[in-house]
């Protein structure tokens, strides 16, 4: 008996697509769907009636799916994805990983024609499971391949290179790198960034302890805490995102310390704020807007049938404010 593997391999196409010709016929174009329709024919495939019930129902409502609902980053990032749903007559169910059983769901009751995914413990396993099934999925800054997934990403190494460039350009050698959850793939990204421009430049990466955070001010500020009791200053904290970076200009602010004179700060993401505090803060863009924008353009090609672009990089580049030195001071 012939499947719906057979069917796409004959016709050309992805799983999903030929999938989506026998539940969501609308959003094949016309030409693929005849050619899908013709393979059926010709291989007398007919699908499984039952399945096909529990996907028909089209519900016009994407879930986007976040590790933190309170972050500034997040903000940004569903403001861009409801632009385009609401210019498309989706409506957005905003959820975090808090509510696991909530999520699941959510997720595989059904209940959403698509999903942006931007949490951590959801699974790659999870994710290409649901593909699989048929739902269409923009994952952002994961590493998966699945016809019905798109992946879109910011350049976290990038920018963590140019912005640990830019300190070392400034005569700044011993520079700390404070990093996020051990679960981030973006904190990761970032270090390696942070590790390539050290090492091209000669310096010592080895010894240079490696403090790590939960991505909160909070943590910043306990982190920076600690390193003031080991009674030497590195040069310069490179944080993993603005908000820890802010937890260290609080505490050394409280403990008279100048920055960037005694010692430099720089974050990555570019929050709003981070232009309004004193220093004002250095930081890496990234851009959290852009990204939701993508993502919904990317998700809403998968919804129409049509091939997404697999993987996309949105570029991220330094902003330097006053919270570490310019190259003319040197």
């Amino acid at each position: 008996m012939a499947t719906i593997k057979d069917v796409a391999k004959m016709a050309g196409v992805s799983i999903s697509t030929a999938s989506l010709v026998f539940n969501h016929p609308s959003r094949v174009a016309e030409p693929t769907k005849a050619r899908i329709l013709e393979a059926a024919r010709l291989l007398q495939y007919r699908p499984n009636g039952i399945a096909r019930d529990l996907r028909v129902k089209r519900t016009d409502t994407i879930a986007v799916l976040l590790h933190d609902l309170s972050g500034p980053f997040y903000s940004e990032l569903v403001r861009g994805v409801q632009e385009i749903a609401d210019a498309n007559h989706y409506t957005t169910i905003i959820s975090h990983s808090n509510r696991q059983d909530a999520v699941g769901r959510l997720l595989y009751g059904n209940r959403v024609d698509g999903a942006i995914v931007l949490d951590p413990s959801i699974s790659n396993t999870v994710v290409v499971d649901l593909a699989a099934q048929g739902l269409p999925i923009v994952a952002l800054d994961r590493d998966i391949h699945h016809d019905n997934v798109v992946v879109v990403s910011a350049d976290h190494e990038g920018g963590a290179f140019a912005a640990t460039q830019s300190l070392i350009s400034c005569g700044l050698r011993k520079i700390l790198f404070l990093a996020g959850p051990e679960q981030s793939r973006d904190s990761d990204l970032r270090f390696l960034g942070y590790q390539k421009a050290m090492l091209d430049a000669g310096l010592d990466v080895v010894t240079t302890p490696l403090w790590r955070g939960d991505f909160t001010e909070q943590s910043g500020a306990f982190i920076m805490e600690r390193i003031l009791e080991h009674k030497t200053l590195p040069e310069a904290i490179f944080a993993a995102n603005d908000e820890m970076a802010l937890g260290v200009l609080q505490v050394l602010r409280e403990h008279a310390i100048r920055v960037p004179q005694d010692i430099a700060v720089m974050g990555f993401d570019d929050i709003r704020i981070a232009q309004y505090v004193n220093p004002k803060l250095s930081t890496v863009h990234q851009p959290m807007y852009e990204l939701g924008l993508e993502a919904m353009r990317q998700l809403l090609r998968l919804l129409n049938g049509e091939p997404g672009d697999s993987k996309i990089l949105l570029g991220t580049w330094l902003v330097i404010r006053d919270s570490s030195p310019v190259l003319s001071e040197h």
